[in-house]
């Protein structure tokens, strides 16, 4: 028997019961448009879904035609609760939500293991939500996959890069980024930055990033240098704040989503 991640913030987040939830989900993604093809990654925020569920679901409504094919999902985010070294695998083989059991790919988990900057810390992962508010979006729109789950903390964007190499694989794998953008500004500060920040990853550009325009500012910016390599376009499919959404204009947070293909 493997060792499950239980839910840390269902019923505070998103909902905790399963009928609730997947209508909240439905409603999200029935709102988004959907065209172009399937991405190969994309970018999504991690706040409670009554403020950021919208535009998340904005970038999840691309994979629909992906239903089928993407068996993998590689998720990276900020360590937001502990301070840490590198990239932090859980030792679980699942994550739970109200929907299911999400498994993680052991195999995957094995090909990166070797890698000085991974390495495995359950703390780091118990009480942290970018990764799992992320499930129920995936669980939502793709058929049977597995994730590998890694939070990132003190590391180069480079060494965010070489993982990402490690597992880009084709078709059969999505990369998800987890991160919010700006924090705690008052709304039109807000929209001028996250504007600049959104200018920078449509064009790539990884070295103008700083932590101060997104929490998951390395993972993007390792994100970005594969997607450079690679050839892949960026396209910005939502930029909103929570004061557009379901918060005060005085401290807002800010939310992108993105797709590459």
């Amino acid at each position: 028997m493997g060792r499950v991640r239980p839910p840390a913030v269902a019923g505070q987040f998103y909902p905790s019961a399963p009928g609730e939830l997947r209508a909240v989900l439905r409603s999200y993604l029935d709102a988004s448009q959907v065209h172009g093809a399937v991405p190969k990654a994309l970018i999504a925020p991690h706040a409670g879904y009554s403020y950021s569920g919208v535009v998340a679901a904005s970038a999840y409504a691309r994979l629909e035609g992906g239903r089928e094919q993407i068996r993998r999902v590689v998720m990276l985010g900020p360590a937001h609760r502990m301070a840490v070294q590198g990239l932090a695998l859980p030792q679980v083989t699942a994550f739970a939500t109200p929907l299911g059991q999400v498994s993680v790919d052991l195999d995957a988990v094995c090909l990166i293991a070797s890698l000085p900057q991974v390495y495995c810390l359950d703390a780091v992962h118990a009480l942290e939500h970018c990764l799992e508010v992320q499930l129920p979006f995936l669980q939502e729109k793709l058929a049977d996959f597995k994730v590998v789950p890694l939070l990132v903390g003190q590391a180069a964007p480079q060494e965010v890069c070489q993982v990402l190499e490690f597992l880009w694989g084709g078709e059969e794998t999505l990369v998800v980024v987890s991160s919010d953008l700006s924090h705690y500004h008052d709304y039109e500060a807000a929209r001028r930055l996250d504007r600049a920040t959104s200018q920078a990853i449509e064009a790539l550009r990884d070295q103008d990033l700083r932590p101060d325009q997104a929490c998951g500012c390395i993972p993007i910016r390792g994100l970005l240098q594969v997607v450079r390599q690679r050839r892949l376009r960026a396209e910005n499919v939502d930029l909103r704040n929570s004061g557009d959404t379901a918060g005060p204009r005085d401290r807002v947070v800010g939310y992108g989503a993105y797709v590459f293909a």
